[in-house]
């Protein structure tokens, strides 16, 4: 691990308590995973002027790309709030498809759109503004405001917010709660706040055959329809129910090849792979054994078969609903007019790595385009999202100080 050196301090061309200002400026850093881009520079510049204690770290891994994030800190004294987020993107794709250039941050009838303006650094930026904004308004507030910024999150996430976790822990770093903005809402910024996520499960599978001329059949032996009595073992029983928070896991086919170019050859394997999202009543562990005595019934003595899972750090989890929670939910409420639902749907997120460190909840623009061509995010979405952070760091810091 080595310390990238802190931005300049020197003055922004913007106020970065203009979440819009800053927004548009985050787009126009190219910082398609791993590149740096200028993201995180300048999210170190913005918040070193406003007094935080900001930190770069940089992490390795073998075969995977070095990668710069950052953490920084205002306040000596607990609580901490964290607030965490990525400026990594993802590839714009097809440049030629884009109406705007992708790393212009355009605005064009209230929409602001750049590869990233939804995911995630509308929300981010939103978040960042509404910190500056009320420290300022507080430089006293008790507490401490603290910010896990990875480079990470849409690569490997190997050497991003699980190491910067672990770094910042070492160092003595302990965290109370983490708002975590990315683009939860399905259409309105009222709609949903993610308390939880669904772990993530892939296996690949290999059924064994024996190559022949299809006019000759008792000559061969045709995996495919092992690999058809497998799959359906696997489909034909609901992994589970679900639970009070969590829908059913459910397992999906993604691939199913044989590689096979002849049309009179009977082929000598099949393979599959698919991916399972589960809920809390599975661990990895626990779920990759339900699936190997399901394929070891169905298989039986006459069907070859190998079953291999890839390794994950995807794990179910729920920030179970509390005065945490529910003080997320009222400051949208307060500034949405509208509750919004308590979910766990969805991917997963870094928010699996923080749950291991204290609470954490999802929360930040609609996320619609995320990943899209022509990737937008509205800027009256980010003015709303600045006011319900604002609202939140109110009502979190005054209820530490009334305690």
């Amino acid at each position: 691990m080595t310390i990238a050196p802190a931005a300049s301090t020197s003055a922004l061309s913007f106020d970065p308590a203009d979440p819009v200002a800053l927004t548009q400026a985050l787009v126009r850093c190219p910082s398609v995973t791993p590149e740096e881009g200028g993201a995180l520079a300048l999210l170190a510049t913005a918040l070193a002027a406003e007094g935080y204690e900001v930190h770069r770290p940089v992490f390795s891994e073998p075969d995977t790309p070095n990668v710069e994030n950052l953490y920084a800190r205002i306040g000596s004294e607990g609580p901490v709030l964290i607030i965490a987020g990525h400026t990594d993107v993802v590839p714009v794709g097809d440049a030629a498809a884009w109406t705007r250039e992708p790393f212009a941050g355009t605005i064009e009838n209230g929409i602001l759109y750049g590869r990233g303006a939804c995911d995630m650094k509308g929300g981010l930026a939103a978040m960042a503004a509404a910190a500056i904004r009320y420290r300022r308004a507080n430089p006293d507030a008790p507490g401490s405001i603290a910010f896990l910024v990875t480079g990470d999150e849409e690569g490997p996430a190997v050497n991003g917010t699980v190491k910067l976790l672990e770094w910042a822990h070492r160092r003595g770093e302990r965290f109370d709660h983490c708002i975590l903005g990315e683009p939860t809402n399905p259409a309105t910024m009222s709609d949903m706040i993610k308390i939880g996520r669904r772990g993530s499960l892939t296996g690949r599978l290999t059924v064994q055959g024996t190559q022949g001329h299809v006019g000759y059949p008792h000559l061969a032996d045709n995996p495919i329809r092992g690999m058809v009595r497998l799959l359906a073992a696997l489909d034909a029983t609901p992994l589970d129910t679900g639970t009070a928070h969590f829908d059913p896991s459910n397992l999906e086919v993604t691939t199913l090849d044989v590689g096979n170019p002849a049309t009179n050859v009977i082929p000598a394997q099949a393979k599959a792979v698919f991916n399972i999202r589960f809920n809390d009543v599975w661990t990895p562990e626990t779920l990759a054994a339900e699936i190997e005595r399901r394929l070891r019934e169905a298989a039986g003595n006459t069907v070859r078969y190998e079953i291999g899972f890839q390794p994950t750090n995807a794990v179910a989890f729920l920030t179970e609903p509390g005065p945490f929670v529910a003080m997320v939910a009222d400051a949208v409420a307060a500034e949405t007019g509208k509750r919004p639902a308590l979910s766990t749907t969805g991917g997963t997120s870094d928010a699996r790595f923080i749950k291991s460190y204290c609470p954490v909840v999802e929360y930040g623009v609609v996320g619609k385009t995320m990943h899209q061509i022509d990737e937008s995010v509205a800027v009256a979405d980010v003015l709303a999202l600045e006011r319900i952070t604002h609202r939140l760091l109110a009502s979190y810091f005054a209820a530490q100080h009334n305690a």
